[in-house]
Formats: C-alpha cells, structure tokens, sequence
C-alpha cells in the first residue's frame, strides 16, 4: 500500500494526458533532424517524441505534452521513472563513489543485490548470483556456466524466442528482422524447437502435449546427452507475449531434471512483479536451474543478473565471469531501492490489479470488432494479436495503424510478434487506474476505427 514514507511516484508532476502540439511537437521534431545526422540510421525509436520527464504513468516531451505511458521503457520502469526511494538512493551513491570495478575493489552493494536475487528467485536450494549490464550479457553467461556445468555444448531455445542482440543472444532468438538480418554468422550449436502458442497450436494440443513435442525433437534430432541447457522464457516477450499452456514449462523442467540438461528461465521482461508474481516461472511452481534478469531490476539503470544454483554457479573459474561496469554501484543501489518499493507498494497485487481492468476492456473490443483474435498475458504484461476478421491470419498492419493512432492521441504502446501483428501492454505498474483506463480507451477508440 502506499504511503507518505513510499509515495508511488512524483507527487510534482502530473498524472494526465495533455496534448498541446502535434505529435510530435516542434522541438521533438528539431531535435530529430539533429539525430539523423549524428545518430547511427540503425538505431530505431518507435516514437520520435524526446522525452523531457517521467513520472508514475506520463511522460511529457520537451513540447510539453503530456503522454501516457504503456511501455515502461520495454518493461523497465515497474516501480515508475524517477521513483521517490530510487532517485533518493542513486543520489546517496552517486556522492561516494561512481565505480571501482567489483573485480578490483569489490563494495557490499554488490553483495547485497546478489542476496536480494537469490531470495527472490524460486526455490529454496543454495543459490549465487553474478550482476552484468543488459539482458543479453545475462543470457550469454547464463549459456556459459551451462556449457562449463555440464561439459556439453547444444543449447535448445524456441520459436518465436528473443533473448538479445550480441552474437550468441542473436543465434538464440528466432525473429530475424530486424534483430538478425544481415549480420550472421551465428554462433553454432544452437538448436530451436516448437513452442506452445495456445492461439497458433492445433486444438487440444495442451501443455503436457505442447512439451512432449517438443521433447522428442530433443531426444530424436539432438540427443539428451548433448544437452547443455534448454533456454526459455516463462512469457515470450519480443515475439508475442505468448503464455505457454499450462503444464508445458514443469514438463520441461522435469526432462531436464532427468536427462541432467540445465533448465534456464530467461525471466528479462517478466520479472520483477511483472506478471503478478516475483518471477513468472512462480506461476507453476517452476524452479529454474538458472535465472536470468534485468530490465525491471533496477528502476531505469543498467543492471543484469544470472541466478542459479550454487553448485552450477561455482562450476566456473575465477575471473570465469564478470565484465568492467558488471555491478555497477549506483545501479546496484538503485537495484536495492527498486525492490523495496516493489515490496513496500505490492506491486504484484498491482500487476494483478491492471489485469483485471484491462482485460475486459481488450476482450470485449474483441467481440465487438472481429480484429483481435486473442487477449492473452499475466498481469501488467498483456498483449493483443491483431488478425484479418474470421481467420487467424496475422494482420501487422492493422496492429501498426492501431499504433500509430495511439501515438497520435498521446498514449505510448509496443508492436511486438514474429508475425508484426501484436500490441503489448506494458505500463509501469504504479500508473493510477484513471490514466490506465483512459489510455485503453483511446486504445480501444483506434481498434474501432479502424
């Protein structure tokens, strides 16, 4: 609950829509023209509008306008940008000292992020912890201490996966572009079976089933015994906020058990309060051989980290892992900061809160427009999957013109999908119910016009 100790969010800036120019504006504008040629043409924004300030549920632009906010950053900003404990803790930080290297001169915040993650993460069993910079540096050395564990090489991930952009994380993830096109070779031994997608899968194709599937792929096409790991994420992210069924991720995790395989849960974006519970793989009961994190972690900053087992973990030689700016100080004490206020305002029941008012509202613009042929998601990560009327043929453009009104009326959302043909819900998780139902409604205007 909040309190006058742990506000929610900036009590100076105001929770409200408030357009005062085109979008984007007149300074958003010029800035992008100076963009264009300084900034790498590679480097893509969804929406040319630069931002000025952030708070709660908003973001207002340098023009002045005032746009809610159902990104969070890609999942970033849970406990909401410039958070009250976070803002007060990096400015604490930053007054001692900006780095030293924890591979040098080590500090305690470190020390306590690592703590922190090996209580929160599933399972009670002996943990360790290693803190990097971005999800995809998590990943790669999640697949690292996997290999070394177990003296294998073959790594199993899955359609429509996304676990990052450097070269392994690329070979991982399914879509090519714009993530892969052009910029192979990949790295090898990487090995991709099917996922359960309950609105894509054949009729009747359950969790168990989901699983078995893709269980003698494995067995037939790999071989168990050449398994190091089988990576996946609890909720798909990137490519569609896809909910495997029910029972297919303790399948999983059971034939890893028995075929000494490491089972990896790249929980990045479904972290941290996210979809209702510390971890998405708290759902089932599923307890990860390793965990991966970051985006939601640390309220804005740069901070990343595998968890795993204490006797995987400790397979690894000493400078085995690691990296310059791995921890950084001011990033593990926002880390610190962040938890606490997701602790102190419950923001799984918040998650759980936006939930329930979203997803009505997207089911019954379901109904009444043919568009969306499945509502789906966990919590404050919710998705809709936009396909031509009477079939589920993926239909990207509608998804991207639904976008674009969105945009234009001030309300910031993501297009996601193998297919182009998502929109995803991600707002911070402390936005104010009256700014979430709004930015639905103007969400829910645009699927109708269209």
């Amino acid at each position: 609950m909040t309190t006058a100790e742990t506000p929610a969010y900036r009590s100076d800036l105001p929770q409200q829509r408030k357009l005062v120019t085109a979008i984007p504006g007149p300074k958003s504008t010029a800035i992008h023209q100076r963009r264009s040629v300084a900034v790498s043409a590679g480097v893509a924004s969804t929406l040319p509008v630069y931002t000025a300030d952030a708070g709660g549920g908003v973001i207002v632009d340098v023009d002045g306008n005032s746009l809610i906010d159902l990104a969070s950053g890609i999942a970033v900003t849970s406990v909401g940008n410039a958070a009250p404990k976070v803002v007060a803790a990096v400015r604490e930080s930053v007054g001692h000292f900006t780095h030293s290297c924890f591979m040098v001169t080590p500090y305690d915040g470190y020390v306590q992020v690592a703590e922190k993650l090996n209580e929160l993460t599933p399972g009670s069993h002996a943990k360790r912890s290693a803190l990097f910079n971005s999800g995809s540096e998590a990943v790669e050395n999640a697949v690292k201490i996997a290999r070394l564990a177990t003296g294998r090489t073959a790594v199993v991930v899955f359609d429509h996966a996304y676990h990052g952009r450097t070269n392994l994380t690329m070979a991982l993830t399914a879509k090519a572009a714009p993530y892969k096109k052009g910029f192979g070779p990949f790295a090898g031994e990487i090995y991709r079976v099917p996922m359960s997608y309950p609105f894509r899968d054949p009729d009747g194709l359950g969790g168990k089933e989901a699983a078995e599937r893709a269980i003698s792929i494995i067995n037939t096409q790999i071989g168990a015994d050449q398994v190091a790991a089988v990576l996946v994420e609890p909720i798909q992210g990137e490519g569609g906020f896809v909910v495997p069924a029910d029972g297919f991720l303790p399948a999983l995790s059971q034939w890893c058990t028995s075929s000494g395989a490491v089972f990896i849960a790249d929980e990045i974006q479904s972290g941290f309060c996210r979809t209702g519970d510390w971890f998405a793989s708290d759902h089932e009961g599923v307890v990860p051989d390793l965990v991966t994190t970051a985006k939601g972690m640390a309220g804005g900053l740069p901070l990343a980290g595998v968890t795993g087992r204490a006797e995987l973990m400790d397979a690894v030689h000493g400078g085995g892992l690691g990296g310059t700016y791995g921890g950084n100080p001011i990033a593990c004490a926002a880390a610190l900061a962040a938890i606490e206020t997701m602790a102190d305002l419950d923001l799984n029941a918040a998650a759980k809160r936006i939930e329930g008012t979203a997803v009505p509202i997207l089911q019954t613009v379901a109904e009444q427009t043919g568009r969306i042929g499945d509502v789906r998601g966990r919590g404050a990560m919710l998705a809709a999957e936009f396909v031509i009327p009477g079939t589920t043929d993926p239909d990207p453009a509608v998804a991207a013109a639904v976008a674009k009104a969105c945009h234009a009326q001030g309300v910031v959302v993501l297009t996601c999908g193998t297919f182009g043909n998502v929109i995803r819900l991600l707002p911070p998780l402390v936005i104010g119910e009256q700014l979430l139902v709004e930015g639905l409604g103007v969400l829910t205007d645009a699927v109708r016009a269209i």
